[in-house]
């Protein structure tokens, strides 16, 4: 079934029909008034004189009324064509300002990008990104949202983000959910100045369980157990925070040994040593999206991104 709506504008059906004809003889017909001939509206337009003169017709015959005098002398409204005048133009006036906001909508010029993160991404990737985006899409504002994993997540599937960052693992996508990676970041092993470790240029899991060992994890989300897991061993973990800077912090006074992602240690300001896990042991950065569902402005900022970093 196809809805129709009538308005001055001329014809619009519910499959999107456009109507670029009906308002290319509104334009025709104000600037036959604003230039007082037929030739010089062609002229203006770059359309012939009798293409003009054909639109004008057009609406005449559409309308049941004449619009325009024609003489030696170019062309004038009638009576009737002055009260339709008015509304001739607001409608090419509208349809001018329609044509600028999807210029600006298309173009990524306008609105907000709402992005789920943690901390790390929001501190050592995004303000480079937003950075450099700016510079050619000055009018869009941001919010950020700092998440723990599963949260980020939800918001995205729920469609309260444009999109979210998340590690894998130890994450895996939900059903309906793009992945698109963005970076590989290593995972160190992080243990004070001058501790024995930190003699060695690698330093094994086993290793890390001699000693007190402080976990990054929230809830359920935890990207240095597993490795443990895997490897079959335990460590002595007595504290457990979300929180890279406390985890630093805490390593840093002697309160215990840790592993973090390289790309919250790329800025340290604590006395502490980093070295590479012995296997080494990887998580990949990646944005998560709902399929088919970014706007064209999260289009471009995830372009520039990934040109970016």
């Amino acid at each position: 079934m196809v809805i129709r709506y009538f308005s001055l504008s001329g014809l619009v059906d519910s499959r999107g029909g456009a109507v670029d004809s009906a308002i290319q003889k509104y334009q025709a017909l104000v600037e036959c008034v604003r230039a007082g001939s037929i030739s010089a509206a062609a002229r203006t337009l770059d359309y012939s004189q009798s293409g003009v003169s054909r639109m004008i017709a057009d609406l005449e015959r559409e309308w049941g009324i004449q619009l325009l005098e024609r003489g030696r002398r170019g062309a004038r409204l009638t009576a009737d064509g002055e009260q339709i005048l008015p509304f001739v133009e607001a409608i090419c006036e509208d349809h001018r300002r329609l044509r600028e906001r999807v210029a600006e909508v298309s173009g990524a010029q306008t609105g907000t990008l709402v992005i789920g993160t943690f901390s790390s991404v929001a501190t050592h990737i995004l303000p480079p990104v937003i950075e450099r985006f700016q510079e050619e899409h000055p009018g869009i504002e941001y919010e950020l949202r700092m998440g723990d994993y599963s949260e980020i997540e939800s918001w995205v599937a729920d469609g309260l983000v444009d999109f979210g960052f998340l590690p894998y693992p130890p994450q895996v996508p939900k059903e309906g959910l793009v992945r698109e990676p963005v970076l590989t970041d290593e995972l160190l092993a992080v243990v004070p100045e001058g501790h024995p470790l930190a003699k060695r240029a690698r330093i094994s899991l086993a290793d890390l369980c001699d000693e007190p060992f402080i976990l990054l994890e929230r809830g359920c989300d935890n990207e240095v157990s597993p490795l443990f897991d895997h490897a079959g061993l335990r460590p002595h973990s007595r504290l457990a925070t979300w929180d890279d800077y406390a985890i630093m912090s805490m390593v840093e006074n002697g309160l215990g040994l840790s592993i973090l992602p390289g790309l919250i240690l790329s800025r340290c300001p604590y006395r502490i040593e980093k070295r590479p896990l012995d296997p080494p042991a990887r998580r990949e950065l990646a944005v998560v999206h709902r399929e088919g569902r970014l706007s064209t402005a999260a289009r471009a900022f995830l372009d520039c991104l990934k040109t970016t970093i």
